[in-house]
């Protein structure tokens, strides 16, 4: 199991352009769909304690799904995968830096993934929606809570505030 955990953050490493929330739809269709490692409430569950954690969300997000399955080696086996893949590209692009800079090829390829990044954005926030259950209720607060932080509000305090409010709302039922 730890080294299909391995081979599998691996993967998901190495085939994710564009950030940890990238990743999301990679690490749900294999750790959910296809290895049937986690529930799908499980899953969000742990991507909303990932998020929630300082830190890169990538590295936080393999660290917990490592842990629930496999604990303490699971959660270090996770995180080697998850971060491998970045650490390569990193020190190869580092070396070859100079002769790649303003590469027409290279520019035309980024350009080129920027809008498959856009998609694999759009995925998690889809799924996150469906799973979220909002009722005519509820569905004010994410529309409230993402108007707030484009005006310049600090997520930490659109969390706080969601933080008492839920409580209010259960100390008031």
């Amino acid at each position: 199991m730890l080294l299909r955990l391995f081979l599998t953050f691996l993967k998901i490493g190495f085939f994710t352009i564009g950030g940890g929330y990238v990743m999301i739809p990679m690490i749900e269709r294999e750790v959910v769909q296809k290895r049937h490692w986690l529930e799908n409430d499980e899953f969000l569950d742990l991507m909303a304690i990932a998020q929630s954690a300082p830190g890169v969300f990538a590295i936080n997000f393999s660290i917990f799904i490592g842990f629930r399955l496999k604990r303490y080696c699971g959660a270090l086996i996770c995180t080697l995968a998850t971060a491998l893949p970045s650490i390569v590209t990193i020190l190869l692009i580092a070396v070859f830096f100079g002769q790649i800079k303003d590469n027409p090829n290279v520019e035309a390829v980024f350009k080129g993934i920027r809008p498959a990044v856009i998609a694999l954005l759009t995925m998690p926030v889809i799924n996150i929606l469906r799973a979220a259950h909002l009722t005519w209720k509820t569905v004010w607060i994410p529309i409230v809570s993402t108007v707030l932080i484009l005006c310049g509000i600090s997520p930490m305090w659109v969390i706080f505030a969601a933080i008492v409010l839920s409580a209010l709302s259960t100390v008031r039922q």
